[in-house]
């Protein structure tokens, strides 16, 4: 960090708030590293430091690298360099407020979670104050994280379901590639590319120095979730929702519906760059959330209108529900047959498989079950992660189906599953 000159003795406290607060923006999902803060003391240096428009205009050009980022930098901005309260604004910015019947301001969770991270110490010669509990849980120790993923979601108080959210931003999860039979370019391999060899042989002038090989390819797994969004599995709904956007900010190639009594696409909300934004989007847009079930109905609209144009290219379905359905029976047993001709492969996520006893006996649940490749439970954040191997459809490992006895796996003989 550059040190001050004679000139300009406020240089090394502004050298250190302009350090935290590159810092306070990394955390916050800015892609910063040590030479954003060193660059922006030099562009201070061109600038008028006691014009608030120029400071900040000079840091945006710095730090932005998308439209989508102003908000949440101008929030940062406004917050860190006007008021000195940070535990009370970041306490406001988790607990939304009404004031005079005005609807509260849009928050940024992400800001909030970044300054519960950073609080400033204590001003000497003040008594501290005493010392109470706060459980902030933004920055969780590996045991913490552990212990939070094994969490059943219908369990998770307020502060963990915050800190919930945080770990789940920061894995940045990624689905395992696929193996394809297509060979591209390689280094190293077990295909020789006798072509290729033979053409650098000409430019070396007839001489074989170096062969060329070939491996196969692997790309992204298609994806499509059908989620079940019921008063039953409100809770867990929402925590897929979640993982679903770590995966679409991933790049995978996904499409996400939901069902209650009606199916809705909102794989276009999900792109939206922070997370309880298009949580808070999806929850205003689809009207039927924590509702009642009508499976069949939605997998026949699904079926008719979007299977033909998801499902291609050996597409998986990860079907998340808990399975109960009391009416029309029949139509879930045709609609399932019919989506198993489209899919190269179903897996069901249900989240009732975290009793130990369970077995699927509900009348919805085994016109279900024939259709499926694997049943898998779904009811904390490990069960979701196992999701990225499981999903890697290896063409060296036969895929296996659960067997209807033991829904955990556990069976030491399993019957393998239906021919893809």
């Amino acid at each position: 960090m550059p040190h001050a000159t004679p000139a300009t003795p406020s240089l090394p406290m502004l050298a250190r708030n302009v350090t935290h607060f590159m810092r306070l923006l990394r955390d916050a999902g800015f892609g910063l590293s040590p030479a954003h803060a060193v660059d922006a003391l030099d562009a201070l240096r061109h600038i008028d430091i006691g014009a608030r428009g120029e400071v900040r205009a000079a840091l945006a050009a710095l730090v932005l690298s998308g439209p989508d980022q102003r908000p949440l930098f101008d929030a940062a901005f406004d917050l860190f360099w006007r008021d000195p309260d940070w535990e009370g604004k970041m306490r406001a910015m988790l607990l939304p407020r009404v004031d005079a019947g005005a609807p509260p301001p849009r928050r940024s969770n992400r800001l909030a979670d970044a300054l519960a991270a950073r609080q400033p110490p204590p001003s000497p010669g003040k008594p501290n104050p005493p010392a109470r509990e706060e459980r902030f849980t933004a920055p969780l120790t590996f045991s913490d994280q552990e212990r939070l993923a094994q969490h059943d979601f219908e369990t998770l108080t307020a502060e963990e379901w915050r800190a919930l959210q945080h770990l789940v931003r920061t894995r940045r999860a990624h689905l395992a590639l696929q193996r394809t039979r297509r060979l591209r370019a390689a280094a190293c391999g077990t295909h020789a590319d006798l072509r290729a060899s033979a053409r650098l042989a000409v430019r070396q002038h007839g001489e074989w120095l170096r062969w060329k090989y070939r491996k196969h390819a692997e790309r992204k797994p298609p994806v499509v979730l059908l989620l079940d969004i019921s008063g039953s599995m409100s809770q867990y709904s929402r925590a897929v929702l979640y993982f679903c956007h770590a995966l679409m900010q991933s790049r995978e190639r996904m499409h996400v519906f939901l069902f209650g009594t009606r199916l809705t696409n909102v794989t276009r909300a999900l792109r939206e760059r922070d997370p309880d934004e298009a949580v808070a989007l999806i929850t205003g847009q689809v009207r039927d959330w924590a509702g009642g079930t009508r499976i069949g109905a939605a997998l026949a609209q699904f079926n008719r209108q979007w299977a033909r144009r998801t499902l291609s290219g050996r597409a998986t379905v990860l079907l998340v529900s808990d399975g109960i359905d009391l009416e029309h029976i029949d139509l879930l047993d045709a609609e399932m047959a019919r989506l198993r001709r489209f899919a190269h492969r179903i897996i069901w996520l249900n989240p009732l498989l975290r009793y130990a006893g369970f077995s699927p006996q509900a009348r919805g649940m085994q016109a279900i079950l024939p259709h499926v490749d694997a049943l898998r439970p779904a009811h904390n954040l490990d069960s979701l992660f196992a999701l990225e191997s499981l999903l890697a459809d290896d063409a060296r490992r036969p895929f296996i189906a659960t067997p209807k006895g033991s829904p955990h796996g556990d069976d030491p003989d399993p019957a393998p599953a239906r021919a893809p």
